[in-house]
C-alpha cells in the first residue's frame, strides 16, 4: 500500500481536512485547456425528478471514474483515488454552487428560517475495488433580513459553495442549529473517510 493517496477535488478545504486526519496526498485535478479537459458542468447537471441522495452519489461516482481514466492517461504512480461532493438540499429541491451573487442571494433566501441537509458522499478506489460512504446532516438556518443576505453575498463567500454557504465562514453567524457532521458539511465528513481509508488498509 502507498504511503499517500490522490485527491480529486479543487476544494482548500478537503486538503486541510486529511492534513487534519495526517493523510499524506497528492491532488490529481483535471487540466482546464487541451484534449484532457474535463466537462464538470455536464457531471454536476441534475437529472429529472433525481432525489438528492441519488444525485450526490451518482456525481461522486463520475467524478471518481473521471479520476481514475486521469491517472492512467497521466502514467500516475498507483495510489487509492479519494473523491467527495457535497449537496445542500430543502426537501428535493437541490442546491448546488449558485451562478452568481442573484443565484446565491435567491438560495440563501429560500433557506433561511428553515432546516436544510447536507449530504457529502465520498468514494475510494483502491485498485479495482470501490468503497463509499455518504454522511447526512441537517443545519437550521436563523431568518435572515434582505439586507443581511445582501451583506453575506457582497462577501463573496457563497460562490463556488453548495447552497451559498460556507459554515466554516460568516455564515456561522445564522446557523441556529446543526445536528451531524460539521467536517461533512464543510465537504469531507472526517469519521467516513477515515473508516473507508481503515477499510482499504491505509494506515491512519
Amino acid at each position: 500500500m502507498p504511503d499517500f493517496i490522490y485527491l480529486a477535488s479543487q476544494s482548500p478545504r478537503r486538503r486541510q481536512l486529511l492534513e487534519q486526519l495526517g493523510v499524506r496526498h497528492e491532488l490529481l485535478l483535471p487540466n482546464v485547456a487541451g484534449d484532457e479537459a474535463e466537462d464538470a458542468e455536464a457531471i454536476e447537471a441534475v437529472l429529472p425528478g433525481e432525489a438528492p441522495t441519488a444525485y450526490v452519489e451518482r456525481v461522486t461516482g463520475l467524478k471518481l471514474d473521471a479520476a481514475v481514466a486521469r491517472r492512467a492517461r497521466r502514467g500516475l504512480p498507483d495510489a487509492p483515488i479519494l473523491c467527495s461532493d457535497t449537496t445542500v438540499a430543502l426537501g428535493r429541491t437541490i442546491y448546488g454552487k449558485p451562478d452568481d451573487a442573484s443565484h446565491a442571494a435567491r438560495m440563501l433566501a429560500e433557506l433561511a428560517g428553515h432546516e436544510h441537509r447536507v449530504l457529502t458522499a465520498v468514494a475510494l478506489q483502491v485498485g479495482p475495488k470501490r468503497l463509499s460512504a455518504l454522511s447526512v446532516s441537517r443545519v437550521t438556518f436563523a431568518a435572515m433580513t434582505p439586507a443581511q443576505i445582501d451583506a453575506y453575498v457582497a462577501t463573496g463567500e457563497p460562490l463556488g459553495k453548495a447552497g451559498a454557504y460556507g459554515i466554516q465562514g460568516r455564515a456561522a453567524a445564522y446557523v441556529e442549529h446543526l445536528a451531524g457532521s460539521y467536517s461533512g458539511i464543510m465537504g469531507l465528513p472526517m469519521y467516513e473517510t477515515a473508516q473507508l481509508l481503515r477499510a482499504a488498509g491505509f494506515p491512519l
